[in-house]
């Protein structure tokens, strides 16, 4: 062996450059782009896009193929709910939702309609940050589905339009609480849903009454639907419930 092939065999090998993760901002609002492109740009090494309304959101999206979307629900022309369903049908970009403070059924439907996490407005441009750090982390689990109207997650199967659950295999007879509760929680697998936004998406915003309810009928759901040793739904304590498929 060469002195020089000695040399080059003692080098360690080149350590690949991490991925630069590629960010698209939905806001029309240029203070905030301004607040969060500064606070991601502290953060990390990201590749930034803007987009100002539904329409170029979408068409950005198409091109720029990104990792994570802020996504402002309260767009001109067509709204960030619009915008998410629609990105759901042909990326599984990470959504990060701005939304008003009082705007709990906007956040729901959100993520409802696929959003990762939201951030209420007026918010903390290190929050934000923060957020999609943790979501850039993450590593994704898609549902898998047989049509837009049957969701499996593991064992789990739910029809939404016959109104049906199984369980491996097993029909299981839930009551209409039940199944929205389940569908709700179905519609964003391992994500904590408080009771309240639980109790506004099953109940009602108009609904008075005790969110009590909700632990209620989230321990006979589990009674239903528990097999083989498995806890379907996970208790977060002092937060809420989420689906964790097995």
């Amino acid at each position: 062996m060469s002195p020089t092939d000695a040399n080059s065999a003692s080098q360690p090998e080149p350590t690949r450059a991490a991925e630069r993760h590629t960010i698209l901002i939905v806001e029309d609002a240029p203070e905030f782009v301004q607040l969060v492109r500064a606070a991601l740009e502290r953060a990390g090494d990201y590749e930034i896009e803007v987009a100002s309304d539904g329409v170029e959101a979408i068409e950005r999206a198409r091109s720029l193929d990104p990792d994570l979307v802020v996504l402002d629900l309260g767009l001109p022309g067509v709204d960030g709910i619009d915008v998410c369903r629609e990105l759901r049908t042909f990326t599984d970009a990470y959504v990060l939702m701005l939304t008003g403070r009082d705007d709990e059924v906007d956040r729901l439907v959100g993520l409802a309609v696929g959003a990762d996490d939201y951030v209420t407005k007026p918010f903390s441009a290190r929050e934000v940050a923060a957020r999609v750090q943790v979501l850039l982390r993450r590593p994704r689990s898609p549902v898998e589905s047989k049509s837009e109207d049957v969701t499996e997650l593991g064992d789990l199967r739910i029809d939404m339009l016959a109104r049906e659950v199984q369980v491996a295999g097993e029909s299981i007879d839930l009551t209409k609480l039940e199944f929205d509760l389940l569908t709700t929680l179905a519609a964003r697998p391992e994500m904590v849903f408080t009771r309240q936004i639980l109790f506004e998406a099953v109940w009602g915003g108009e609904w008075y009454g005790d969110d009590h309810l909700v632990s209620v009928h989230i321990a006979n759901l589990r009674k239903k639907i528990d097999r083989s040793g498995h806890q379907h739904i996970a208790t977060v304590r002092g937060v809420g419930y989420r689906l964790t498929p097995s």
